[in-house]
């Protein structure tokens, strides 16, 4: 906790001051202070953690992470009590050879996350409490990869991989195989043709507890998902009252703001919280099924959520630095 807290009193001077510092932790515990995100890429060893405080950072799709890192921000809200507010990223995230065990958490991300890019196995990534356009993994021999409570805005491609994705509102996905979908919403969104609220093809995959927009729940390949072991669809569809297993709910042609206290899409507006006769269905599907989902989106780190730098020194040539530390 004191060398966390070092380092975010170190980044609370500097950003009034106004530069935008990024701090990179070593295995070792050594601090590497730098001035863009590209920088801290590049000086971080495998094992390091890049801590992103609230602001605006760009990346070029020439930087490829070719070492195991963490990048972590505050959260990808702006609504937090975090001082710098959200931590955002411009750009793409490119995971070539080199970066297995990598995480990417607590950011809002303008474009896609790419796993795999330049061919080769790249496994054991973890994509955690980030706003994304899409995650792109780019073969099959990708393994281990963690895609958990998320927004993401736009059609997401797993070229058969084995990926375990749970409480994550999104939109479309294609291609999983031998993989895990638990407790996510299908919203739907724009730009996503006919995988609009979609899966399409998650062969022997466990596919429980999520919940479809509309008619749009999900087109399977052959052999179809494994639902808690058995070969089935489970689906529940609440229009019809057609029951094919009590595992997924597919709202059909109901209003949504019937069933939730509000749906808004893929946006920090939208609360997928059952409400009325459906209330049942909290505990057990969607989001906050499961394990549930992380409101706030706030990274399991300390944050400032208050500085006061003096704009001077004292008498003695001491700088006078107030910051209060909040961990969730």
């Amino acid at each position: 906790m004191k060398r966390i807290f070092s380092i975010l009193a170190a980044l609370a001077a500097t950003f009034t001051l106004g530069a935008q510092n990024i701090a990179v932790v070593s295995p070792s515990n050594s601090t590497t202070i730098c001035q863009t995100l590209e920088e801290a890429i590049t000086k971080a060893i495998d094992g390091s953690v890049i801590y992103l405080p609230g602001g605006g950072f760009r990346i070029a799709d020439e930087t490829k992470i070719d070492k195991k890192i963490t990048i972590m921000g505050v959260s990808h809200r702006g609504d937090t009590d975090n001082a710098d507010g959200a931590t955002v990223i411009a750009g793409n995230l490119f995971f070539i050879e080199g970066s297995s065990g990598s995480a990417v958490v607590g950011v809002y991300l303008s474009g896609n996350i790419n796993i795999g890019y330049d061919g080769t196995s790249v496994n054991n990534i973890t994509v955690r409490y980030c706003n994304i356009n899409s995650v792109q993994v780019n073969n099959n021999t990708c393994t281990g990869i963690v895609i958990n409570q998320n927004y993401i805005r736009g059609l997401s491609r797993y070229s058969d991989s084995n990926v375990t994705i749970s409480n994550n509102i999104c939109t479309g996905m294609i291609g999983i195989n031998g993989g895990v979908i638990i407790n996510n919403v299908f919203t739907g969104g724009a730009g996503v043709d006919d995988y609009n609220g979609r899966i399409l093809s998650a062969n022997n995959s466990i596919v429980s507890y999520n919940v479809f927009m509309g008619s749009n729940w999900a087109r399977y390949g052959s052999p179809n998902p494994t639902v808690d072991g058995s070969n089935n669809q489970g689906v529940f569809n609440m229009t019809k009252g057609n029951e094919w297993g009590d595992d997924c709910v597919n709202i059909g042609e109901i209003e949504w703001n019937d069933v939730f206290e509000k749906n808004a899409g893929i946006s920090l507006k939208s609360k997928y919280i059952f409400v009325g006769e459906y209330k049942q269905y909290n505990k057990k599907i969607g989001i906050y099924g499961g394990s549930s989902f992380n409101d706030d989106a706030l990274a399991p780190i300390p944050r400032i959520v208050s500085k006061n730098v003096a704009e001077q020194t004292d008498g003695t040539g001491r700088l006078r630095i107030e910051v209060t530390v909040k961990s969730k």
